[in-house]
């Protein structure tokens, strides 16, 4: 049951909550009706466009007197883009498990296909973790690495030379010394499971770097991944989960001074 429920006294009869509804299931009668809940999206979107909060869904009911936000500006966004770097240098500190909690509590917040919000977020919230977990995942390449048994090409190189780095200087290229990870998983049945555990990375960059933090897209620990299935037990993803991505984050022990300069993007206009 979605407990959909219009408050007449306060339903203007606009008819927002019918022509806003992505599934098309919300009938404007004498008052707005439910037509099929079986296709309802539980994307709250009735209850988020009406007016005067007559709209009551999913256990939901409009606060009174519920004040409009101030978004950032365009200048603010702009801002925020350009002068997010990828960040391999970091302190040995943790950042605060409460700013984490709420990076990820405001990420779920992302667009996901059909709202179907099925991401689930691991993250690694105390650096002893992250030393663990870096520890375990060079020594099992460097097991395989005198094996011979890394897979030749690109991942031979990289994870090769991770080895060889953490061995002879004892230097950390796959998870730069970043104290934190955030990696993202979907069960089966997730319509758009690439896509929304993209996203939802992407989101949770932003808002790091909005909070002073840095970020950094993990392909190496996705390459070590690949080949060594056992580091999914260490985090705990279930085995028939669909691995997204991992983001390292943390504390930067570097400061930019100015934005990079990018060529021109390559455009199809379409007129």
């Amino acid at each position: 049951m979605i407990d959909f429920h219009i408050d007449k006294d306060k339903c203007i009869q606009c008819g927002e909550c019918v022509a806003d509804c992505p599934a098309g299931i919300i009938d404007m009668q004498e008052f707005p009706v439910i037509t099929d809940e079986e296709r309802c999206y539980r994307c709250q979107h009735c209850y988020a466009v009406c007016p005067t909060g007559a709209v009551s869904i999913l256990g939901l009911t409009p606060d009174e007197g519920e004040p409009a936000k101030e978004l950032p500006s365009p200048a603010q966004m702009t801002d925020l883009i350009t002068w997010r770097r990828s960040v391999r240098r970091y302190r040995d500190e943790n950042v605060p498990a409460a700013l984490i909690d709420e990076l990820v509590r405001t990420t779920c917040y992302a667009p996901t296909g059909v709202n179907a919000r099925g991401v689930v977020f691991s993250v690694i919230r105390d650096k002893a973790f992250m030393d663990s977990l870096r520890r375990e995942t060079l020594d099992r390449l460097g097991e395989l690495a005198d094996a011979g048994k890394l897979p030749e090409g690109i991942i031979s190189r990289y994870l090769g030379f991770a080895v060889q780095a953490w061995r002879k200087d004892g230097r950390d290229v796959i998870f730069r010394s970043a104290p934190h990870m955030l990696l993202t998983s979907t069960p089966p049945g997730v319509p758009c499971p690439v896509q929304d555990a993209h996203i939802a990375l992407t989101t949770f960059e932003l808002l790091a770097s909005a909070h002073g933090l840095g970020t950094l897209w993990d392909g190496m620990f996705m390459m070590a991944l690949a080949v060594c299935p056992q580091l999914r037990e260490i985090l705990r993803i279930p085995a028939d989960h669909a691995i997204g991505y991992a983001l390292i984050f943390g504390r930067p022990d570097v400061q930019y001074h100015r934005p990079v300069k990018r060529s021109p993007a390559t455009v199809n206009i379409l007129e």
